[in-house]
């Protein structure tokens, strides 16, 4: 529920965590703070832009009290700016 956190769903492998924050440092390096407009009151534009990248959220299919994943997936919560506490927000639609 915070603009420069994400939601997502993946694999839960070592290598590809660290291939995403290497792939999303590149996208939207943290530094230097001056190449963002965004950061003349806060220096978070990188957090902003990364958040977009991955997404706010996830939509998964519950069955017979299940999550409908495949053999590796996993929900993740991704934090691109440490700075505040902050929350999440899980609904639960059913029949």
């Amino acid at each position: 529920m915070h603009i420069t956190a994400s939601v997502f769903i993946n694999d839960d492998e070592q290598g590809l965590h660290h291939d995403f924050e290497v792939w999303l440092e590149k996208l939207a390096p943290e530094k230097p703070y001056s190449q963002y407009k965004h950061n003349g009151f806060e220096d978070n534009a990188d957090g902003h832009l990364k958040r977009t990248i991955m997404g706010r959220e996830v939509v998964v299919a519950v069955s017979k009290g299940k999550l409908d994943f495949g053999p590796w997936e996993q929900i993740f919560y991704g934090e691109f700016d440490g700075k505040r506490r902050k929350r999440v927000l899980v609904k639960i639609i059913g029949e």
